[in-house]
C-alpha cells in the first residue's frame, strides 16, 4: 500500500520520512505538510513484513537497509514488541559542501549545529567525501547509528575513500572515538551527534592530539551550547570569575561574571538555519567572549543561490538570545522576524514617541518610580536601571517604595513583608528570574502601569492593579513555557508537547507563537482544564 502510494516520483520529491504506527493509517511527511497514504490502518502483519527486510536493530533502536542511507527507528511497547516505525529517507546530496569548502582547507575543527531535519548529517557525509577524495586526508567516520555511511559492513560510496568505524552501542561512542585515534592514525575524524559529557571530553582529547574534528551537536545556535553544561566544553566551557572593584567599574558590570574557561575544541562553528542558509562563526573563542559579555556578534551569512553560486554577506550585529548567559542590556529576537515574546508588546523606554507622549517627556514630567526588590541584590537592580536609563530609583525598604518587585517564591517565605506591602497598597510584580532582561522588562511594566494610572486609565484600586500585573506575568510565563517546549522538545525531538491549562486569551497567544515556528497546535480538555497541545511539523 505504501509502495503504491509513493510510486509516483513526484510523491517522493522532498519526502522526509514515512511513519508506520500500529492501528493507524501510514503517513508520509514532507517539509511543512503530512500526507496520509491510503485509508487502511497498519496491522501487526504489516510491521512484521517490514522488519524481515531490515538489518538488526541496535541499542538505540535504529536499523537500516544494507548499502543505503535510509534509517528506520522503532517504537516498542513495554514488552519490547515493535508497534511503530519511523522510516527516515537518506540521500547523498552533492553541493552543500560548497558552503564551507574554504573552511576545510584551514585544517581547523568544524562544528555544525541546527535543528533536526536541516541537513546536518547530509552535509557531514559530503564533507567526509571531500576531505578524503579531494584533499587526500586520512578520514575516519565514527558511525554510531550507521546513518552517515549506511547499513551493512560496506560503507556507502557517498563518503568516498573515508574509512568507517561502527559503534556497537551508543554509550560506547566516546571509546570508539579514542580508539580511532590510537589505532588508525587519522588526520580527520568525523562524528555525528556529540551529545554526552564523555563524548565532549573525548573530542577535546582528540583535538589536543592535533587531529581535525568535524562533528554535529545538539543546539540551534552557538548560545545554546554555552548554556548547555554538558556540551559547553566544545566551545571553551564557562567559569564564574570574581572581579576586583576597579575592574568591575571599568567593565561597568557586576563583580561576579561569566568567562570562557579554555580554548574551544572547535575553533570554527556553523549554524545551519536551513539547507541553503548557514551562519558561520570563524572565531568561536571571540564569539563566545562577546556572548558572555552581552555584546553583539557578527557571524557571516552564507547562502546557496539557485544557480549553485555561494553568496556571502555580513548580517547586522546579532545580540545574545538570552542575556541570562552574560550581562547584556538588551535581548533582541532569537532569529530574523518578530521575537516570540513580542506577542505581548512592551514599551521600549528608549523609543521616541509622539510629541508630548514620549518617554523622555515622561521622565522629565514625573518623579522616579521607587522600587523595592525582594530576593535580589540592590546592585543588580541598579545595573538594570542604568543600562536602560529608566526613571527608577531602587530603595532599601517597602515603606519608601511605590512598588515591590519579587522573585517567584520569595514573598511566600516572608509573610510579614507581604502583609506590609498589602497594608501600604503597593503593587507587587513577581518575576521568574533575576536576569538583566527580566529585571528591565519588569520595571518597564511597572512604569507603564504608573503612566496608565496617571492618565486616568487605571482603576485606582491597588488590588486590581496587582491582579492586572499578575495576569500579564502569567501571559509571559505561558509564552515562555510554550517557547521552551517548542525549542527543547518539539523541534529537536519531534515529539508533541501538552502545555499547562490556560485561559482562552492566553491560549490564543500561545497558538500565535506556535505559528511563528510553523508548527501546528490544538486545544484539548474541557472547562478550566483546556490546554494547548503542540505538534511537530
Amino acid at each position: 500500500m505504501v509502495q503504491r502510494a509513493l510510486a509516483d516520483p513526484a510523491q517522493r520529491e522532498g519526502l522526509l520520512e514515512v511513519v508506520l504506527d500500529l492501528g493507524r493509517v501510514p503517513e508520509a511527511r514532507y517539509p511543512g505538510r503530512v500526507l496520509a497514504l491510503g485509508e487502511m490502518a497498519i496491522e501487526r502483519g504489516d510491521l512484521a513484513a517490514v522488519l524481515q527486510r531490515l538489518g538488526p536493530f541496535g541499542g538505540d533502536n535504529r536499523a537500516g537497509i544494507e548499502r543505503t542511507l535510509h534509517r528506520i527507528s522503532a517504537i516498542r511497547n513495554r514488552t519490547g514488541d515493535v508497534v511503530g516505525l519511523t522510516c527516515r529517507v537518506g540521500r547523498a546530496v552533492f553541493g552543500t559542501v560548497t558552503m564551507v569548502r574554504d573552511l576545510l582547507d584551514t585544517g581547523q575543527s568544524l562544528l555544525l549545529m541546527g535543528r533536526p531535519g536541516v541537513g546536518k548529517t547530509t552535509a557531514l557525509r559530503e564533507i567526509a567525501r571531500v576531505l578524503a577524495d579531494d584533499l587526500q586526508r586520512r578520514v575516519v567516520v565514527i558511525d554510531t547509528s550507521n546513518e552517515i555511511a549506511g547499513d551493512g559492513d560496506i560503507p556507502h560510496p557517498a563518503i568516498g575513500r573515508a574509512r568507517r568505524m561502527q559503534v556497537a552501542r551508543p554509550e560506547l561512542q566516546h571509546q570508539v572515538m579514542i580508539e580511532a585515534v590510537e589505532n588508525h592514525m587519522p588526520e580527520v575524524i568525523v562524528i555525528d551527534e556529540i551529545g554526552t559529557e564523555l563524548e565532549a571530553q573525548a573530542a577535546r582529547t582528540i583535538a589536543e592530539r592535533g587531529v581535525m574534528l568535524v562533528a554535529t551537536a545538539h543546539g540551534n545556535e552557538l548560545a545554546n551550547l554555552i548554556r548547555n553544561p554538558t556540551l559547553s566544553d566544545l566551545v571553551g566551557g564557562i567559569q564564574s570569575v570574581t572581579l576586583g572593584d576597579e575592574e568591575a567599574r571599568r567593565r561597568r558590570t557586576q563583580k561576579t561574571v561569566l568567562e570562557r574557561a579554555a580554548e574551544p575544541t572547535f575553533p570554527l562553528a556553523v549554524e545551519m538555519h536551513s539547507r541553503h542558509r548557514w551562519l558561520v562563526h570563524r572565531d568561536v573563542a571571540g564569539t563566545v567572549d562577546l556572548l558572555l559579555r552581552g555584546q553583539a556578534t557578527r557571524p557571516q551569512v552564507r547562502e546557496l543561490g539557485a544557480d549553485g553560486r555561494l553568496l556571502l554577506s555580513d548580517v547586522p550585529p546579532v545580540h545574545p538570545a538570552r542575556p541570562g548567559v552574560g550581562a547584556g542590556p538588551k535581548a533582541p529576537p532569537r532569529r530574523p522576524g518578530p521575537a516570540p515574546l513580542a506577542v505581548v508588546p512592551l514599551p521600549d523606554p528608549e523609543a521616541p514617541g509622539p510629541a508630548g507622549t514620549g518617554l523622555d517627556d515622561a521622565r522629565a514630567a514625573a518623579p522616579a518610580l521607587r522600587v523595592y526588590g525582594v530576593g535580589m541584590p540592590a546592585q543588580q537592580l541598579e545595573e538594570a536601571v542604568r543600562s536602560r536609563r529608566l526613571p527608577v530609583q531602587v530603595v532599601a525598604g517597602p515603606e519608601q517604595a511605590d512598588a515591590v518587585l519579587s522573585l517567584r517564591g520569595r514573598l511566600g517565605r516572608d509573610p510579614d513583608l507581604r502583609r506590609q506591602a498589602r497594608d501600604l497598597g503597593l503593587p507587587i510584580l513577581v518575576i521568574k528570574s533575576d536576569t538583566p532582561h527580566q529585571l528591565q522588562r519588569a520595571m518597564e511594566r511597572l512604569l507603564e502601569r504608573r503612566r496608565s494610572a496617571d492618565a486616568g486609565t487605571g482603576s485606582g484600586d491597588p488590588a486590581s492593579e496587582v491582579a492586572g500585573l499578575a495576569r500579564l506575568d502569567d501571559a509571559h510565563a505561558a509564552l515562555e513555557e510554550c517557547r521552551l517546549a517548542v525549542e527543547q522538545v518539539v523541534l529537536p525531538q519531534g515529539r508533541p508537547v501538552e502545555l499547562l491549562p490556560r485561559s482562552e486569551s492566553v491560549r490564543a497567544m500561545q497558538a500565535e507563537l506556535v505559528n511563528r515556528y510553523r508548527l501546528r497546535s490544538a486545544v484539548f480538555g474541557r472547562g478550566l482544564q483546556q490546554r494547548l497541545r503542540v505538534f511537530p511539523a
